[in-house]
């Protein structure tokens, strides 16, 4: 009964203004490209321009001044043609252009005038010449780029691709986000409509035979699940198709439009559900409306224009004129002037708000950032209403959606002179990029001066961007068969300082919350549902602050409580079959409660602990005896963290300071140096051979932040950042010394973020995190042995959810799994066998832990793999042409007609034929 329902859009108006209407002296571009040639604000409209060399894009007010007049601007963008050009939902002043010259730009172009800021970032994909450009609907800094066969994800603020999708077979013709921003759609000269899931996987989740012809096409995410594709079919005529976005199997419906040569451009109004359609070239615009029910597509209106079209687009919704009842305004772009046609559904105007007309629409206020979109996060953008008493307006940006930070002030017309000179390959070698751009998860932090690389590597980073071999790094929770279930009574208030739960490569113990600090161990080799019934414990007698697995025991846990004592147990071989009472002993000399404890990386019964008491004290098991004790500290000691090759003792304190000792030379510190600003936690670890301290903490605003810090030189401070997010737990390091990798999260946190550490800019490189259902109590890292290389698993780790115990494995997803891959697993250090004693350590001795293979004896290394054969790369043919005159190009060409035809010297088999007279012949 669909088709019989009265639409209140089916009487919607084109009206066209008059001339002094229209926006003069407007001189688009005469070349051809897949993108858009014109972009609207709710206050600009930027449109690609006429100019000799390429790269100019022209700026003008969306509104009249109040003298009727519109000023027009042209800048310098790029240093070839300007492609393609899209605004930011968010930002009305925020443009990105992509080019020719195979970059990608961010602009504010908020008042522009003769001299203006450069480009907030500039993004190089390396992808060749580059053709669309698109937004995200829902996130902030998260832009889709198209070159000539393949399409890539990028956030702004990071010098490197999130995703770089499956290349198409063909020339890449069109992208669309979905509304939602989960999917995105793309169509090329293949014929095929595909669609993406970027955070998913980088092939294609489904792909369909869409069109008929390969001439261009464009996709547009419409309503709810529905794809609209236009293009032409076999007879040569302009057609669009309606397709459901969940099964490519047939196309829903199907419109033939023309015989027109132009490419139908679609424009689609998700309030109105109108549907705006014109080609280039042509004079005429069509508007349907579509429903998500049979017939989907019934047209509206169609109309003529004086002019023909060189490129449309449509005005946000929070520009229209809802007092004259206009639900949709399209501006023309023609040879000389930009043509606003408003779409009116004739109501008695200028009285009453007609919500039935407005519904609610998308708002200026990002739903998320992008590193949130990146983990995995779907969510819409809030509505506002049209009403004129409650809209917002049109230039209003919230605070928080500063998706860049400016770089400083350059003449943009002076700077494009100056490249305009040079060719378009030798000005898109070396692209600048703003300094917000090397931090991890966003912009906003600037490192302090440090040491720069060489200007070769530079300038090699500048052109392909600085990638970790990790950066699609895959968390996954493995088989439910693993599990261990059924966990009650837990103790989820753990000191900040206490990671909450610990584990070695047998067993884990957890905190329980029942009286006497009783503590559960469970054997990780029998997982499983735990029985309802009584399980033996240690029974602590006093509430748990810290505790941690002998790394050269696996039987022994040593547990720091709320009395000052440090108690030593042995856990029984096979697992606990009696609850344990008695302690193997206990170290006494704090007077205050403990922080935390650290095993020393080396020397065996070597302990260390801090306490309340603002002293740190180094305990030998082996007597049970304090053998030193490090001063220095003038508030709360958050963590410490011994360095790797065991000489050194770094802590992180409340007093904002971080320092350094040589505990064998003096118990005060050799170096102190600034740390977090924020006073509610930190952590700290040795990373790259112990060249640099992480240090994971908060800033002013209480905003967790990573920093680091040069080992040799701790009183210069940090020379990078990351700022993370808002979240009141301390981000738990975790760092992986054969792949450089630190894995961060807190308790409460459902995500887990991965960073590559480099030991030049830019420091952090962030790769794939890993995102859980439910926040997390606790999340601890098992050994290196404990992974499975056969599957390019490089860390695992235990998960503590309220009621089980689940192990995630990352892996890096690789091709060839047969072969073991040395590259990512280099030799690993036996760190379970001490090569010290704690006495020995005392007396100055060093040593280091050898090392050992990871690689099954049934595997060869990937660098022993036999290589493939090269694929020859042939250059397009003008290249050739171009280096030939055109008496080369002739003869050429007719020594191919020979080759075709054959050696002309030898005689043809009927030239040998002998004839016969002419009386011979019967008459």
């Amino acid at each position: 009964m669909n088709r019989f329902k009265t639409s209140k859009f089916k009487n919607t108006t084109p009206k066209v203004p008059k001339r002094d209407g229209w926006i003069p002296a407007v001189r688009p571009g005469s070349f051809t490209s897949q993108g858009s040639s014109i972009k609207s604000s709710c206050q600009l409209v930027a449109f690609t321009t006429e100019q000799a060399g390429g790269g100019m894009l022209g700026l003008v007010s969306l509104n009249a001044d109040d003298d009727r007049k519109w000023k027009v601007n042209q800048v310098a963008c790029h240093s070839d043609q300007v492609t393609d050009l899209d605004f930011s939902p968010f930002d009305d002043d925020l443009l990105v252009t992509c080019s020719a010259d195979e970059t990608v730009k961010v602009w504010h172009v908020c008042g522009l005038g003769e001299e203006v800021q450069g480009p907030k970032t500039t993004l190089s994909p390396q992808d060749g010449r580059l053709e669309v450009v698109q937004l995200h609907p829902c996130s902030s800094g998260i832009v889709a780029v198209g070159s000539s066969r393949g399409a890539q994800v990028w956030d702004v603020n990071h010098p490197a691709a999130l995703a770089v999708l499956e290349q198409h077979t063909e020339q890449l013709q069109s992208l669309s986000w979905k509304q939602d921003g989960s999917q995105l759609a793309s169509t090329s000269k293949d014929k095929m409509l595909r669609i993406y899931d970027p955070r998913a996987q980088l092939m294609a989740v489904q792909a369909v035979a869409a069109l008929q012809s390969n001439k261009d096409s464009r996709v547009l995410w419409v309503r709810d699940q529905h794809i609209l594709s236009t293009g032409f079919n076999q007879m040569r005529q302009q057609e669009m198709r309606l397709w459901d976005g969940r099964k490519l199997s047939s196309s829903l419906a199907s419109l033939s439009l023309g015989t027109s040569n132009g490419t139908p451009v679609p424009l689609f109004d998700p309030d109105t559900g109108l549907l705006v359609i014109s080609a280039k070239g042509d004079t005429v615009l069509n508007c349907f409306e579509m429903t998500c029910a049979d017939p989907f597509l019934s047209q509206v209106s169609d109309c003529l224009m004086e002019m023909s079209t060189r490129g449309v687009a449509m005005v946000p919704k929070l520009a229209v004129d809802v007092g004259s009842c206009e639900v949709m305004r399209v501006l023309q772009l023609t040879d000389g002037f930009i043509v606003p046609v408003s779409y009116h559904v004739p109501r008695k105007a200028g009285q009453d708000f007609h919500s039935d007309l407005y519904p609610d629409t998308a708002g200026q206020a990002a739903a998320m950032k992008a590193e949130e979109w990146w983990s995995g996060e779907n969510r819409q953008v809030e509505t506002v209403s049209l009403h004129p008493d409650k809209r917002p307006k049109p230039c209003a940006k919230a605070a928080n959606q500063r998706v860049v930070e400016a770089p400083p002030p350059v003449n943009v017309r002076e700077d494009s002179v100056s490249s305009s000179g040079r060719s378009s390959g030798s000005s898109s070698a070396a692209p600048s990029r703003s300094p917000s751009s090397t931090s991890g998860l966003s912009s906003g932090c600037q490192p302090s001066p440090a040491p720069t690389p060489s200007n070769s590597v530079r300038n090699l980073q500048g052109m392909l961007g600085p990638s970790s071999k990790f950066r699609h790094l895959q968390g996954s929770v493995l088989h439910r068969d693993t599990h261990i279930t059924n966990l009650r009574g837990l103790h989820l208030t753990t000191p900040g300082e206490c990671d909450g739960f610990c584990a070695n490569g047998q067993r884990v113990a957890v905190p329980l919350a029942i009286a006497g600090g009783q503590i559960a161990v469970f054997e990780l080799s029998q997982p499983g549902k735990l029985p309802d019934a009584f399980m033996p414990t240690i029974q602590n007698s006093v509430n748990v602050a810290d505790f941690c697995w002998d790394p050269f025991d696996p039987h022994r846990l040593v547990v720091a409580g709320d009395d000052a004592k440090i108690r030593v147990w042995k856990v029984p071989e096979g697992g606990l079959t009696d609850t344990l009472t008695e302690p193997e002993c206990v170290l006494q000399g704090h007077t205050e409660k403990i922080y935390t404890i650290k095993f020393h990386p080396y020397a065996r019964d070597l302990l260390a602990s801090s306490s309340y008491d603002l002293s740190v004290r180094l305990w030998d098991l082996q007597t049970g005896q304090e053998v030193k004790k490090l001063k220095g500290h003038l508030d709360q000691i958050f963590g410490m963290a011994w360095s790797p090759d065991g000489k050194q003792l770094a802590t992180v304190c409340k007093d904002g300071k971080i320092r350094v000792y040589d505990p064998r030379r003096s118990d005060e510190p050799v170096q102190e140096g600034p740390g977090p600003e924020g006073h509610r936690g930190a952590r700290l670890v040795w990373v790259l051979g112990g060249k640099f301290l992480l240090v994971s903490g908060f800033d002013s605003r209480s905003e967790r932040q990573l920093y680091l810090v040069p080992s040799d030189c701790v009183k210069s401070g940090s020379i990078a950042c990351a700022p993370a997010d808002v979240s009141p737990s301390t981000l738990i390091p975790f760092h992986d010394p054969d792949t450089n990798l630190i894995l961060l999260t807190g308790k409460g946190d459902t995500r887990v973020y991965v960073f590559e550490i480099v030991p030049e800019e830019p420091y952090f490189m962030e790769c794939s995190s890993f995102n859980s259902s439910e926040p997390h109590k606790g999340f601890c890292f098992l050994p290196k042995t404990s992974c499975d290389v056969r599957d390019v698993e490089v860390a695992r780790a235990l998960r503590l959810s309220k009621s089980s115990i689940e192990p995630v494995a990352f892996k890096v997803p690789r091709v060839k799994k047969e072969f073991f891959q040395d590259d990512v697993f280099p030799d690993s250090a036996v760190w379970w066998e001490s090569s010290l004693s704690a006495a020995s350590w005392l007396s100055g001795s060093n040593s280091q832990h050898r090392k050992i293979s990871l690689r099954p004896t049934d595997m060869a290394p990937v660098s022993e793999a036999p290589k493939e054969a090269p694929v020859r790369k042939y250059l397009p043919s003008s290249v050739y042409l171009e280096e030939k005159t055109d008496e080369q190009k002739k003869e050429e060409l007719l020594s191919a007609m020979v080759a075709k035809l054959g050696n002309l010297d030898n005689p043809l088999p009927q030239e040998s034929y002998e004839g016969v007279d002419e009386e011979e012949w019967d008459d």
